[in-house]
């Protein structure tokens, strides 16, 4: 925080006369941005439109309430200023308002001047869009949670033993600072002594606030790289890199991995790797909803927030599920949010770990794909035979059945073409089936399901053709292919 309002003032020496501060926490940025401009020698008006410009000295300025009579003063002011406006963006499309502000940001810059607009909402008219330098604050890191939490500790008398001090202020990522506060001050009036149990009542809080944000979702469901039957290739690619976000991996050389996008046949297991990846790195999991923020009619703003919130909990899996829909819905009203998350997706420097997953590759943009982008595409194919066997075992495993008691491989061997979803109800299927007859579930059961379902790429067959064609030269196979391994294996038995 402290570093990107002393970057607003290098602005500010940089004759940068107009800058848009993006944050809900006007109290923090005022606090920090006073302290700052004081030591540099700078005087600070504030302008609301409840009270007026409100001088150095806490007085009201007459005749101010209204922001075109502000900005007609303070063309007569003189000495070296920052002028904060609060909530200034809705007066943003008033013709005298934007007219006031290019006439004063010729001057402001040899005055040492310079209008800060601290607010929520990013707006800037065209006519400014050459004056105005756009910054976005930051959520309270991890250094100033722990200041805050040590004060408040210090005041209430508390010793916290370090990691449980270390787990509320990780626990308190991605909040604003009136909401930690808030929090805590709950805790303390509930009698608590930020025990174990004050912890999980922060998590449950954290998650209700967290979904204000209509876009994000803390995932508690995360599944174990166990439950996810194939795609050998793709969890080597992972265990590859389960220590790449260390400083020893920095000191190294390595960078930071970006993110990874899984492309493939519906019910193919990605949106079970997506969840697993983030128990794989012991790492937290957000789902983002991108096709609520294209169609939310503010996507550049909806993203930005999003990804401050990311960023601030960081490190963390941020999984989009089914990208291709918020893509469908940005061409359907031509919105402007893809070119705000490709440029984040390229630059971000946080250790936001992207997981996306689509099914459907036409309707992706072609920058989208690119190197740079993500680490790697993978192709999630309808598993294979033996795939399908380890599938199998692993759902009558989570059923509480012992897979040695079935004759397994001529079920995979019977179930070509079937998904690993399909799988999965093939084994839920003959469990009702065995529940109605009042006995234990059989060979004939799990057989008699196979074999009354269609599976979807029996139906789907063109569109998969045009998927595996797309993916054989743009991406990599998530399973091993299997065919030339069966026909080594096949032939050193006949030999």
């Amino acid at each position: 925080m402290k570093q990107t309002l002393r970057n607003v003032l290098l602005l500010v020496s940089a004759r940068y006369p107009l800058v848009q501060l993006l944050t809900y926490e006007e109290e923090r940025v005022e606090r920090t941005l006073d302290r700052a401009a004081t030591a540099d020698g700078l005087a600070v008006y504030r302008w609301r439109a409840t009270v007026g410009l409100v001088g150095p000295d806490g007085q009201t300025v007459s005749g101010t309430r209204l922001c075109d009579d502000a900005l007609t003063h303070i063309m007569g002011r003189t000495e070296p200023a920052l002028f904060l406006f609060f909530d200034l963006h809705p007066f943003l499309g008033q013709p005298r308002v934007v007219r006031l502000l290019r006439d004063l940001s010729q001057c402001m810059g040899p005055r040492g001047q310079a209008i800060i607009m601290v607010g929520h909402k990013q707006r800037v008219p065209p006519e400014l869009e050459k004056d105005i330098a756009v910054v976005d604050v930051p959520l309270p890191r991890r250094k100033d949670i722990g200041r805050l939490l040590g004060a408040l500790t210090k005041a209430e008398g508390l010793d916290l033993p370090t990691e449980r001090f270390d787990q509320f202020v990780g626990g308190s990522l991605g909040l604003t600072e009136r909401e930690i506060k808030r929090l805590y001050a709950r805790i303390l009036l509930a009698g608590g002594r930020f025990t174990d149990d004050d912890l999980a009542q922060l998590a449950i809080e954290k998650r209700q606030a967290i979904r204000k944000s209509r876009y994000l979702e803390f995932w508690d469901r995360t599944g174990s790289i166990r439950d996810v039957g194939g795609m050998d290739n793709l969890k080597r690619w992972l265990d590859l890199r389960s220590l790449a976000f260390s400083q020893e991996a920095r000191d190294f050389g390595l960078p930071q991995p970006s993110g990874l996008f899984m492309l493939g046949v519906q019910g193919c297991g990605k949106s079970l790797m997506a969840k697993a990846v983030a128990d794989l790195w012991r790492f937290p999991l957000l789902r983002l909803d991108v096709a609520a923020v294209f169609s939310s009619g503010q996507e550049e703003q909806s993203l930005r927030n999003t990804i401050k919130i990311a960023e601030s909990l960081a490190p963390v899996v941020l999984w989009i599920d089914e990208l291709e829909k918020g893509f469908m819905t940005q061409d359907a009203r031509g919105g402007e949010g893809l070119g705000t998350f490709l440029t984040w997706m390229q630059e971000k420097q946080a250790p936001v770990f992207v997981v996306a997953t689509a099914n459907e590759v036409r309707v992706l943009p072609p920058e989208l794909l690119r190197k740079g982008r993500f680490d790697e595409i993978f192709f999630v194919d309808l598993p294979n035979v033996h795939e399908r066997l380890e599938i199998l075992e692993i759902h009558l495993r989570q059923r509480k059945r012992d897979p040695e008691l079935f004759d397994l491989t001529r079920l995979a061997e019977e179930t070509e073409k079937f998904s690993g979803a399909e799988l999965e109800q093939l084994v839920v299927g003959g469990l009702f089936a065995a529940f109605a007859d009042g006995r234990a579930l059989d060979d004939g059961d799990l057989v008699d399901a196979s074999r009354d379902m269609v599976p979807l790429a029996v139906t789907m067959d063109d569109r998969l053709k045009e998927l595996r064609e797309w993916a054989h030269t743009r991406a990599r196979q998530a399973s091993t292919d299997r065919r030339r391994i069966d026909f080594f294996e096949e032939w050193e038995e006949v030999g």
